[in-house]
């Protein structure tokens, strides 16, 4: 392709699908090269982390979003399927690219990946560079002192808030320069990422906003309401005190550094203890970046491999009643539901129905991830694996196996006027507050004013808490005597 304007640069958009605070972009349009922005679908995902339903869902109207933010600055989002490597060898042969610039991945399948493309192309004389965008620190440079990495959040926070000097976020670009020619592109609708047949996803569109704008809204309406009540009240299911932002930071639609600016300026109006809170739930985030950077096994292999003994019961009908919200404790299945109908849920309600899933049933923590990593819109290979091994007590820093979670007081501790379980499972929203949360203790005449047939218009109890929690210490117990 001969051309009077130099080469181009192809910038491939990954999981940073925004225009500020971008670093391969700024450093693209730096350049005065040509840009060739594009989203490939490489669905050559080993294993079972191919993007889950949710996400695909959240990934076509972000890459909507994005495309529409192209064209108003005199570009557009080229968009094609396929192995990433080959698809980007076609588009430099019919383009004449000599530069690829990409942000960072830390999947492990994606840093293999990554590596490999980079390597064929250097070798082929083009230039490839790489940038990070979404973390705060990059995985491989956190270490305590021994030159090891961090197994502990408190500590590894820490150095990173020590060396954590994040500037002022980089301003979107005024224009980007345009190929002489377009290479082809698909059509979104093509790879059909939103369901259909049956459209699980109605609700989604009245909750969610993908998209850098859709992101950059809701950090203003958090800072502006929930976060003067974010240190006391983020564990409340039933008040708007969290920031919603986890969809956003996974797709990166906004970046940490544009949080914790954002953040930084109203500290006064805010606080500094909603302020530091809000702060180390970004550096767990952190934290579980550096785990699964740095231990690649992370989301299929238990950490502490004690747990490899541990005694998992295969229950196909516990765990289908799990997902669907019917195991007879409303907190656990108000959640469940909750995850179903709006692709997230609560963060101390995730907690609750985890640990009902590993420690009242008995049932692996790794079929709680895989449920999450289809129907959350903020799954995330990093965070979930952490969080979920987090609470089996197999992972790094993690809560101890015998803290077992029981779904009754925490429904009546951190819902107190049951406005949560009401919201999400009506058929029982009658029943008075006392036994709201435990409504077989409700008598026969109660239960029928409040319009209630257990086993019938809402479950019995799918396993007793007592005899679950002893059978689980029993479980654990196992492990010891095995160590």
């Amino acid at each position: 392709m001969s051309s009077n304007l130099p080469a181009p640069i192809i910038l491939w958009f990954r999981q940073d699908l925004r225009l500020s605070d971008n670093p391969v972009l700024e450093e693209a349009v730096k350049s005065g090269h040509p840009l060739i922005p594009i989203y490939i679908l490489d669905d050559e995902t080993p294993g079972d982390w191919k993007p889950g339903g949710a996400s695909r869902w959240w990934l076509h109207h972000s890459l909507k979003a994005l495309a529409g933010q192209l064209e108003e600055l005199g570009s557009r989002l080229i968009l094609r399927s396929g192995p990433a490597g080959h698809v980007l060898a076609d588009l430099v042969e019919n383009t004449g690219a000599a530069y690829i610039f990409w942000n960072r991945c830390y999947e492990p399948f994606h840093c293999e990946r990554d590596a490999k493309i980079k390597s064929t192309f250097t070798d082929n004389g083009l230039t490839v560079r790489s940038f990070n965008a979404n973390l705060l620190a990059e995985p491989w440079t956190v270490r305590n002192k021994s030159g090891d990495p961090f197994k502990v959040f408190s500590p590894f926070w820490r150095a990173v808030r020590a060396e954590l000097d994040p500037g002022k976020p980089l301003k979107t670009p005024d224009s980007l320069n345009a190929p002489q020619s377009w290479p082809d592109s698909d059509r979104l609708e093509e790879w059909e990422l939103l369901p259909t047949k049956p459209n699980w996803a109605k609700e989604f569109e009245d909750i969610w906003t993908p998209g850098e704008n859709g992101a950059r809204d809701r950090l203003d309406r958090f800072l502006e309401n929930g976060a003067k009540h974010y240190a006391d009240g983020r564990d409340r299911p039933d008040k708007a005190y969290t920031s919603g932002l986890s969809p956003h930071l996974h797709f990166g639609e906004i970046s940490p550094r544009q949080i914790l600016a954002a953040t930084d300026s109203v500290r006064d109006s805010i606080g500094d203890r909603n302020a530091e809170k809000f702060f180390s739930e970004i550096g767990w985030r952190e934290f579980s970046y550096s785990l699964l950077f740095n231990f690649p096994d992370f989301p299929h292999q238990n950490y502490q491999s004690k747990f490899d003994h541990f005694p998992w019961r295969e229950d196909s009908d516990a765990l289908s009643a799990w997902q669907r919200g019917q195991t007879g404790y409303p907190i656990v299945d108000a959640g469940m539901r909750e995850l179903w109908a709006t692709g997230t849920m609560h963060n101390r309600v995730r907690m609750i129905v985890a640990s009902f899933l590993i420690k009242h049933l008995l049932i692996d923590w790794r079929e709680g991830e895989k449920w999450f990593w289809d129907t959350l819109v903020d799954a995330d290979l990093a965070n979930n694996s952490a969080s979920w091994q987090w609470v089996a007590g197999s992972g790094a820093d993690a809560a101890p196996y015998f803290r077992i979670f029981n779904p009754i007081t925490q429904g009546e501790k951190f819902d107190p006027n049951g406005d949560y379980v009401r919201k999400w499972i009506p058929e029982i929203a009658r029943l008075p507050d006392k036994y709201l949360n435990q409504p077989w203790e409700a008598g026969p005449l109660i239960l029928k004013e409040a319009g209630v047939k257990l086993g019938d218009t809402y479950p019995e109890p799918i396993v007793d808490h007592k005899a679950a929690r002893e059978r689980a210490l029993d479980a654990f117990k196992s492990l010891k005597e095995t160590a």
